[in-house]
Formats: structure tokens, C-alpha cells, sequence
């Protein structure tokens, strides 16, 4: 019989403000707390430490971005080794002059960068005018083997797309994990609000379920400028159930104890893996089909 193996994983929702070093105390803060109650894992949103800034063009805002290792991961990077514990942090990577990533860097309970991941779907909406800032990820789908166990991570955007999460799941992970900033524009929240919500949530419970995996989605909270960004943040088990979630009235800090043990039993029960027609799919580096 397998060892039992459970992890306490948290997730923390912050709003964010225009002052980088007031977001990363709060940040820091959020962090030790969830530390001192047992957290192991913890999973910070996208770009964290600043405000978002995509919801303009805006050449000034290239400022923001850091090198990796840089004073904002140097800081996380001691503090996870302080408190031992692994944490994911969303950051606006300066790769060379005139070349940026929105990335996610995983750190050890040690200190050190186990790995970086840089978000490979770039949206170009209203108010997410990311195409602008950043170029997209060239490192693939990765999965970090880390103290507390296989971490795999995408961003945001990278959601709503079923291949992302199966080539993550397929390169190991046992713990999805999505550095999230997503809400509302004010015109459509009363209209749409409601199903957008359920369709975030909906997607990525799908990825949970068909990979048989955990999956933590850290979103941040709060009004920035046309965005009210609705927070409810959540952990699911490998069958899709939400664990435990926040609400979009404020910040929060969510923990889950998971039982890496429950992937294999889901698994075995639910064996999508093992039906997958890997010879069958050779449209899937298509556009379309003709």
C-alpha cells in the first residue's frame, strides 16, 4: 500500500496597489501567516507584485519588470527558505532589453529557483492588452519536481486550453497550479458576470478531472481601473470537487490538505489516461481541420 503523502497547500488573493513594495510587504505578510498554520506549498497570482498594468499600452509600464533572479524573487526566495516552504510567485520577467515574459518562477523550501515558467497563450482583449508586454513563453509545458512534490504550472490565460494542462499533467504533475488576474468589466458584470465566473471555474475543474490532478487557482481581488477582478480563488481535488474557495469580497489566504495518494485512485476509477488514442490525434498541430 502507498504511503500516505498529504501537503497543505495554500493560495492567497490579494488586491494590489501602485506601490510594488507595498504589494510585496502585504504578500510577505500573507505568506508567513499561512506558513505558521501548516502551508507547504504556497501559490501567489499573477504578477503579484504589481498592479495590471495591461489594461493600457503603455511603454513606462516596462519599468515594472525584473530580471530572474531579481530583488522581488530574491526576497521571496529568502523567505521561503526561512520558513521552508515552496512557494510560486508570478512576476514580469526582463529576459534582455526589449524582451519580457509573464513568468512564474517556483522556489524551494531552500531558497533556490527550482524553475521558471513563462506563460505561453498571450491574450489580446479589451483592458488585456497583454501581446503589448510580453512575448510568449519558449520554455514548453514543464513540470518541477519540488520537496513537497510534482508542481506543474500555467498562467491565466493559459486556462482555456485543454493541451496545456495535459502536457503538464503529462510531464508529472501531481499539482496544477494557475497564478491568475481575471474579473469583470463593469458594462458586462451584470449581464455576463455570473456565467463568466462559472466558466473559469468550470474549465479548469475540467482539468483537474480529466488529468487526475490537484489544481490551485490563486486570483487577486479588488478594482483596478476598468477591472474588477472577482477573487473566489479555489483548490479541487483530482475529481473536480472544490475543496475550498474564497469569495471576491476581500483578500484571503485558502488552505487544502491534499492526499497526493487520491490521484491514482482517480486515476484508476477514472482511467482517461489510459484510453487516450495517442495514435489518433495528429490534427491537434492544426488550425483546423479541412
Amino acid at each position: 500500500m502507498s504511503e500516505k503523502k498529504t501537503i497543505n497547500v495554500a493560495a492567497i488573493q490579494l488586491p494590489c496597489v501602485s506601490n510594488v513594495e507595498e504589494n510585496l510587504d502585504r504578500t510577505v505578510e500573507a505568506i508567513k501567516v499561512a506558513a505558521s498554520v501548516g502551508a507547504q506549498l504556497i501559490c501567489l497570482q499573477e504578477l503579484f507584485s504589481c498592479v495590471y498594468f495591461c489594461q493600457t499600452e503603455d511603454h513606462e509600464q516596462f519599468k515594472l519588470a525584473q530580471t530572474i533572479p531579481g530583488s522581488t524573487t530574491q526576497r521571496i526566495s529568502s523567505l521561503a527558505a526561512e520558513l521552508g516552504v515552496v512557494i510560486i510567485a508570478g512576476v514580469f520577467e526582463r529576459r534582455a532589453p526589449g524582451l519580457f515574459h509573464n513568468s512564474a518562477v517556483v522556489i524551494e523550501s531552500d531558497g533556490s529557483i527550482a524553475g521558471i515558467y513563462r506563460k505561453m497563450h498571450i491574450p489580446d482583449d479589451p483592458y488585456f492588452y497583454e501581446k503589448f508586454y510580453f512575448t510568449p513563453g519558449d520554455l514548453g509545458f514543464k513540470c518541477f519536481d519540488t520537496s513537497v512534490g510534482k508542481v506543474g504550472v500555467c498562467i491565466c490565460w493559459d486556462q482555456w486550453f485543454p493541451e496545456a494542462a495535459r502536457l503538464t499533467a503529462l510531464a508529472g504533475a501531481e499539482i496544477l497550479v494557475y497564478p491568475t488576474a481575471i474579473g469583470w468589466q463593469a458594462p458586462e458584470k451584470d449581464t455576463f458576470g455570473p456565467s463568466q465566473l462559472s466558466a473559469w471555474q468550470t474549465m479548469m475543474r475540467s482539468h483537474a478531472i480529466a488529468n487526475g490532478v490537484f489544481l490551485v487557482a490563486p486570483n487577486r481581488v479588488g478594482v483596478e481601473d476598468n477591472i474588477e477582478f472577482w477573487g473566489h480563488s479555489f483548490i479541487a481535488d483530482p475529481y473536480g470537487n472544490i475543496v475550498t474557495e474564497a469569495t471576491e469580497h476581500g483578500p484571503a489566504t485558502i488552505h487544502a490538505n491534499c492526499d497526493l495518494n487520491l490521484i491514482e485512485t482517480a486515476r484508476t476509477h477514472w482511467p482517461f489516461l489510459r484510453d487516450r488514442r495517442i495514435d489518433a490525434y495528429e490534427g491537434l498541430t492544426k488550425r483546423m481541420l479541412d
